[in-house]
Order: structure tokens, then C-alpha cells, then sequence
């Protein structure tokens, strides 16, 4: 009797575009990642981007409501800082399980608590607290379905480009959510966003490496000191301009007192065997020179971020007059994050750095020459160049920056991730506070400029002063009131072209910044270049 053939199972049909997973499945993953990414900017951006309504809403000032954004950035720009060791303890979705629970009971607390700016204040912290590991979640979800060969470029590029739609999905929103129902909307809507979050990750788990047990006694009294430090910082940089750098001393404390914490955190760190944070890595020369051209890509990002959108509230357009602009921005973000998921390649970072700043400079060139009757059609092709420019950058920058950590050992992949977002955190803050602050300064020079050619002996100062005047005659009848209105309504005017041409400076520094880097970009590379070549040349034949 002959013995049975075997049976040979059939070979596994290969997955399409390389992916480790079905499509269906792969899809997935990329939308848990669009919805982290869009839950944590919405929850960040959601203050600034309505303060005017919201303040009213809380019977505040502005400068009052200004706290909200200060204690949702105060926890959040330190609590990635913990995510290094807790993810190799616990597991970074056990972690993520226990803060986007977290932060959905934070916003819940919205509909039942929140009734003055105390109340708002103290659940801003609690959402900022909660919402620090979803950048992170974001970045691992996008890269998860991705083969390996392509997480550096493909998957980076899209992860990134996450985390740049923050603001413009956030504008286009807003007008529609406070229409439905005001500041209590919004906090429904960012409600949503993290419901679906936390259901996504918790249906959908992340490949973690094995457990290991690092954390000590010490590292609770590091971070302590560091999330004061940092926290004091993002306070001092979210509300200095408001109150004023040298006129509110409390400013000064909260920052002498952030330095002597990070000094202490410093000290303890580096006189231990297994530290929270390498600082001895954060400080070599290649760590920091490559945070300080992410915080420099930042701070000239704040032209569009902070810019373009304060400078159209200076003139009394809302949200709603912009949505048309900030949907072009929208598509310049994901057309330069494609670009980025097409053509990046490890080598090629320098061509995208190039490019980028090329297009801020240019788009921030254009903006220059705003006037108080420019409009947000009239921007469209400058915003849309910063917006492809941002798309460009930060994918090619985390690029570079990923494949050194990767070379170094997977323990610091995750360090370099958390010094990438810590850097746009602070950066953000730190771009806000620039900018915001020398256009003050200069809205200052500008306004007594223009003041001191407000004579009354000037006759068309006069004329002015009395067309403007005219328009309250109907109702007043003394003449010296009808003057005293016409050079009240003067000095408005004034204001807001001091205020236009103040933007104006800062847009042209912008641009000139963005200009001033390409240019030492491309002498840097032409020094590398001529290096190599010498390094090459065949020495000379002994005689």
C-alpha cells in the first residue's frame, strides 16, 4: 500500500504596496493615526483659534482668557518627556488607554463644571495633562502598516503632515460649531474626537517591544522638577506678551524659578545610571544643533500660524470670511507632505530644506505688503507657498534626525520623537511670543510716527478731523463734541494702520530670516562639497 501524498499549503498571496497588513486593516491604522493627530491639535488649537467668543462666553477679559491656552501647554510640553520610560515599563497603550480615558472625562467635565475661567482653567490643565501621548500615538500609527523601508520616508511624511492640519482643520470648524451652540460645541466636538480615538486604539493594538522595568525612586523627582520647569517656560512664553515681559514680576519669578528646577533635574540625571533623560545626548552638538533648526523652522512658521490670522483679526475679519483661505492652506499642507511621501529618499533632506525656506521667504515677501484693505483672497499664493514650505520641512527634518537615532539603538527612537514634538511645542509658544511681541513694539513706533503729523494746524488734518466728525452731526448738535468724536475716530484709524504696518515689519523679518538660513544652507553645502572633492582629488606623483 502505497503512503499518502503530502500536502504542501498553499504560499501566502503577497499584500499589495508592501504593507504588513490587509489593506482594510492598514487603512485602519492610518485613520486612528489621522484621528490622534486631529484630536491632540483640535484640543490645543481650539482656544486660540475663538478666543474673542470664548472669552465672552466666560464673562472674561482677553487677556484673562489667554490662561486657558497657558494650562493646556503648561502640563503637555513636559509629560512627553515621561512617555520614554513609561512606554518601556507599561507599554505605550496601556498608557494611552489610561490618558485618552483621561481626556475624555476632561472634556465631559466641560458640560458639567465649567461655568466661569476658574473652572475652564482647571479642566484646560487636565485636557493638556491627558492629551501628551496622542503626537506619539499619531506618529506609531501612521508607521505601523508601513514595511520598514519605507517608515522613514512614506511614513513619516504622512505622520507629520498630522500634525501640521491642526490649524487650518480648526478654522474651518470653528464658525460652524460656534453657530450650533457656542464654546459648549466645541468642547462636544473635541468629546467626539477623542471617543473615536480611544476606540481606535483600543481595537487596534501597536506592535511594543518586550517589557522592562526602569523606573526608580528618583525619575518621579526628575520629572517633578522638570514639568515645573517646563511648565513655568510654556506660561511665561503663552502670556508674556500679554501682560508684558517687565511689567508683571511674577513673570520674572516663574522663570528664575523654571531655570533653578531644570538646573536641580540637570544635576540629578547626570549623576545616575539609568536617567530619565540622556542629557548628556540632548547637549551634544549634534543634538542641539539639530533642535535649534527645528525651533528656528518653528519660530518662522509663526508667519502663517500666528500671523496671517492675528493680522486679519486685527482688522475685524472672522473665521468665517477666512475659511475659503485656510482650505487652500489645508491642500498646500497634504500637497507638500506628498511631496515629501513621493520623493524623499535618505540624502535628499537638504534639497527639501532648500525648498522650503525658499517658499517662506518668498510667501512671507508677498505678505509684506499688506494694506488695511487687504483681504484673505489676496494672500491666497503666499499662504499657500508657507503652507507647501512647512509640508516640505518637517518630514525631511525628522528624516535626518530619525536615522541617527535608529543608528544609535532603539531606546532613543522614542527619545527623539519626544525632543521633536517638545521642540514644536515650545517652538510654537516661543514663535507666538516673538512675533507677537515686536509687532507690539513696533505698532508702538508706528502709532507715534503717524502721530506726530497730526497737527491742528494742518488743514487736511483738519478736514479729516471734521469728515469724521460729520458722521455723528446727526445726533450731536455741540460742535466741540462732534471735533472731540472726529479725532477719536483719527486716532482708531491710526491705530490700525500703525497695527498694519507693524505686520508688515514682521513679515518682511520673517522673510528675511527664512532668506538669511538658505542662505548659510547653501554655503554650508557648498563647503561640504568642495571638502569632498579635495578629499577626493589624486595627490600629486613624487618626483
Amino acid at each position: 500500500m502505497s503512503a499518502p501524498e503530502a500536502t504542501t499549503a498553499p504560499a501566502a498571496a503577497p499584500l499589495p504596496f508592501g504593507l504588513t497588513m490587509p489593506p482594510a486593516r492598514a487603512l485602519a491604522y492610518m485613520l486612528a493615526s489621522v484621528t490622534l493627530a486631529m484630536t491632540q491639535q483640535i484640543g490645543q488649537n481650539i482656544v486660540n483659534t475663538n478666543i474673542y467668543q470664548i472669552q465672552g462666553e466666560l464673562g472674561a477679559t482677553v487677556a484673562e482668557t489667554n490662561w486657558l491656552i497657558a494650562a493646556y501647554m503648561a502640563p503637555n510640553v513636559s509629560l512627553s518627556i515621561a512617555l520614554i520610560k513609561i512606554r518601556m515599563q507599561y507599554g505605550l497603550r496601556n498608557f494611552a488607554e489610561i490618558s485618552l480615558a483621561g481626556f475624555v472625562f476632561a472634556t465631559l467635565l466641560n458640560f458639567f463644571f465649567v461655568h466661569d475661567l476658574q473652572s475652564a482653567v482647571m479642566i484646560r490643565f487636565m485636557s493638556g495633562m491627558a492629551a501628551a501621548p496622542m503626537s506619539s500615538l499619531a506618529f506609531f500609527y501612521m508607521i505601523e502598516p508601513l514595511p520598514p523601508q519605507k517608515r522613514l520616508t512614506v511614513g513619516l511624511s504622512l505622520a507629520l503632515t498630522n500634525t501640521t492640519l491642526g490649524i487650518p482643520v480648526t478654522r474651518l470648524l470653528s464658525p460652524w460649531l460656534l453657530d450650533m451652540g457656542g464654546f459648549r460645541s466645541l468642547t462636544l466636538f473635541e468629546t467626539g474626537l477623542a471617543m473615536l480615538a480611544f476606540g481606535f486604539v483600543y481595537a487596534l493594538p501597536l506592535t511594543t517591544p518586550p517589557r522592562v522595568k526602569v523606573i526608580g525612586p528618583l525619575d518621579a523627582v526628575s520629572y517633578l522638577l522638570i514639568a515645573i520647569g517646563f511648565g513655568s517656560i510654556a506660561v511665561v512664553l503663552a502670556l508674556g506678551r500679554i501682560y508684558w515681559w517687565f511689567e508683571a514680576p511674577w513673570l520674572g519669578w516663574l522663570l528664575a524659578g523654571a531655570v533653578l528646577c531644570l538646573m536641580l533635574a540637570a544635576i540629578i540625571e547626570l549623576h545616575r545610571d539609568s536617567p530619565l533623560i540622556d542629557i548628556r545626548w540632548l547637549t551634544s552638538p549634534t543634538t542641539l544643533h539639530f533642535a535649534g533648526v527645528l525651533l528656528l523652522m518653528r519660530i518662522v512658521l509663526a508667519e502663517q500660524t500666528v500671523g496671517a490670522s492675528n493680522f486679519f483679526q486685527a482688522l475685524g475679519i472672522q473665521n468665517e470670511q477666512t475659511a475659503p483661505l485656510y482650505t487652500i492652506i489645508l491642500c498646500a499642507i497634504i500637497a507638500g507632505g506628498l511631496t515629501c511621501a513621493a520623493l524623499l529618499r535618505p540624502g535628499r533632506e537638504n534639497w527639501f530644506y532648500g525648498t522650503a525656506l525658499a517658499c517662506v521667504a518668498l510667501g512671507a515677501w508677498l505678505d509684506s505688503g499688506a494694506t488695511s484693505l487687504t483681504r484673505p483672497h489676496d494672500i491666497r499664493l503666499s499662504q499657500a507657498l508657507v503652507a507647501y514650505g512647512s509640508g516640505l520641512f518637517l518630514p525631511a527634518a525628522m528624516a535626518q534626525g530619525m536615522g541617527g537615532a535608529i543608528a544609535r539603538g532603539p531606546v532613543y527612537i522614542l527619545s527623539f520623537i519626544t525632543v521633536f514634538l517638545f521642540t514644536q511645542s515650545i517652538g510654537g509658544l516661543l514663535g507666538s511670543a516673538i512675533f507677537g511681541s515686536f509687532i507690539t513694539l513696533r505698532t508702538s513706533f508706528h502709532y507715534h510716527v503717524l502721530a506726530d503729523h497730526f497737527a491742528m494746524s494742518d488743514p487736511l488734518v483738519a478736514q479729516r478731523i471734521s469728515e469724521l466728525g460729520g458722521s455723528y452731526g446727526h445726533v450731536l448738535t455741540d460742535l466741540a463734541l462732534t471735533r472731540a468724536e472726529g479725532v477719536t475716530l483719527l486716532a482708531q484709524q491710526a491705530v490700525r494702520e500703525a497695527g498694519v504696518l507693524a505686520y508688515n515689519d514682521a513679515f518682511m523679518l520673517i522673510a528675511l530670516i527664512a532668506a538669511l538660513a538658505l542662505a548659510g544652507l547653501l554655503l554650508h553645502l557648498a563647503v561640504l562639497r568642495l571638502r569632498a572633492r579635495s578629499a577626493t582629488a589624486p595627490a600629486p606623483a613624487a618626483g
